[in-house]
This record gives C-alpha cells, structure tokens and sequence, in this order.
C-alpha cells in the first residue's frame, strides 16, 4: 500500500485522529503539546500518528493535507488545522461541539 493510501486509511478509520512530534504523553513540540492539551480536554479519546516514528507520513501528509504544518486534527475525515485553530476553537466552545458530535456525544 503506499503512504497516501496509508494515510488516507488512517484517517477513515479514526474519527478524532492527531498527527503530531512524538506522543500525547511525550509530544517532542511546542504545538503538538498545545494540541494535544486542548484535545484532553475535550475529554474524548483520540488517535495519534506519530510522524518524527513515521517520516514517509511525514513527508507526504502536507501535499495531502494541503497544509504544510504539524500538528494536524482531522475529524470525520475532515481537516480541522494546527494548534492555533484548535485552540481558538477551544476557546470559543467549537471545538468540543465538533469532536461530540463526529464521535456521536452530542447532547440530543
């Protein structure tokens, strides 16, 4: 399979899906630290891809992504952006509603 499948599978797969310097318990940047704070706190469960453990990801993920950055929250199969983004998001309540209602949470 090659690494745009890879990653393409990968996000289909996981409704609330991170991809960031090192682990949420060891993140090995600034923003992916900031990331994934804001995520926790949503206090929903999350994958990660690692991409320092993962360079071809690395490398190709930005043309796919169409964003040259890291970190990267796709939920629902939809890219929602960086640390920045999540974080104002946060801020404004957004972010929380988003991953309730891709991970079915939402109140009714």
């Amino acid at each position: 399979m090659d690494i745009i499948e890879t990653i393409k599978e990968q996000i289909a797969n996981n409704t609330v899906l991170l991809y960031m310097k090192g682990s949420p318990n060891a993140p090995q940047c600034g923003f992916s630290a900031r990331a994934t704070q804001v995520l926790m706190a949503c206090g929903e469960k999350f994958a990660y891809v690692d991409i320092l453990q993962n360079p071809e990801i690395r490398a190709n993920l930005p043309k796919y992504a169409n964003w040259p950055t890291f970190p990267q929250l796709w939920v629902g199969g939809e890219l929602v952006g960086g640390s920045d983004i999540l974080a104002e998001m946060f801020e404004k309540g957004e972010l929380q509603q988003l991953i309730k209602a891709a991970t079915g949470k939402a109140d009714a």
